[in-house]
């Protein structure tokens, strides 16, 4: 009888283990939800950087040089996003991203030496609501052509200009690109017409033209003012029918405007929303 009773209980034992096996192997098994201190989202400005939560973060046009000009009462509207070492999302490049310490001892995280913000006013995930906010907040994307910048106009003569190039102090929109280096036209261009470069590479390192494909732009830019032409081989990016270039004594340097003064004021032109069409 005990035999009997034992040889029951191996029985029973082996049915649970095997019902137990068969449930584990039908039933799906959910994969863990992996998060990214910073993550590429869609909204409807199309994909931008936000944070681990989903929230939407920000570029300002002020901090064109790379330094955080948002302080004091700022700072409420607009608080900052510090993160040590932040997880990436895998399709962000990481040499893409570093981080500066601000002047109140705040570490702040950048994006192509852009400095990054939340909005208060956003609420949910997704939202945008800050863009464009005094023209000078955009949402922070990582496929922007053409940003705005919002400074002071230094030439290379170290005097300060106003935006109609005669002496004097304010700060001046214009448009950069992605690393926010400053964008010129030159005042003797036609439209869609480069008459500055020759191929001959000492006279055109002086003004290198802006070459890149366009794709995103600030909500305020129409991309329709955009095109290209070809110069000796070369995508040269146009906008109202201007030719692009940089100002070599700029050294790529982000938010230098020395070529305003070069050879005098109002030649070399910063180029920005108000800027006229080119000439026929």
């Amino acid at each position: 009888m005990k035999f009997f009773n034992f040889s029951r209980q191996l029985v029973t034992m082996a049915f649970l283990v095997a019902a137990s096996l068969s449930c584990s192997d039908d039933d799906p098994i959910t994969p863990p939800v992996v998060t990214y201190d910073v993550m590429v989202k869609q909204t409807s400005l199309g994909n931008v950087l936000t944070d681990a939560a989903g929230k939407t973060l920000y570029f300002f046009s002020n901090d064109v040089d790379g330094s955080s000009t948002c302080t004091g009462g700022c700072l409420t509207a607009w608080p900052i996003f510090s993160k040590a070492s932040p997880k990436l999302d895998p399709s962000l490049t990481a040499t893409e991203f570093s981080s500066i310490t601000r002047a109140d001892g705040q570490t702040q995280v950048t994006y192509k030496g852009w400095p990054l913000y939340y909005y208060q006013k956003d609420v949910a995930p997704g939202d945008v609501t800050g863009e464009n906010v005094g023209k000078v907040w955009f949402v922070a994307k990582t496929t922007y052509t053409v940003m705005i910048a919002n400074k002071q106009l230094v030439g290379n003569d170290g005097k300060s200009y106003d935006s109609t190039y005669k002496e004097g102090t304010g700060a001046t929109k214009f448009f950069v690109d992605d690393m926010g280096r400053t964008l010129y036209g030159f005042a003797n261009d036609k439209k869609n017409d480069n008459n500055w470069t020759t191929n001959v590479e000492a006279h055109d390192a002086s003004w290198p033209i802006y070459s890149a494909e366009l794709k995103d732009l600030p909500s305020t830019v129409d991309k329709a003012l955009f095109t290209t032409i070809d110069v000796f081989g070369k995508k040269q990016l146009t906008y109202k029918g201007w030719p692009l270039y940089y100002f070599g004594n700029d050294q790529q340097t982000r938010g230098l405007t020395k070529g305003v003064s070069v050879p005098r004021p109002g030649i070399w032109p910063i180029v920005n929303l108000n800027s006229p069409l080119a000439p026929e």
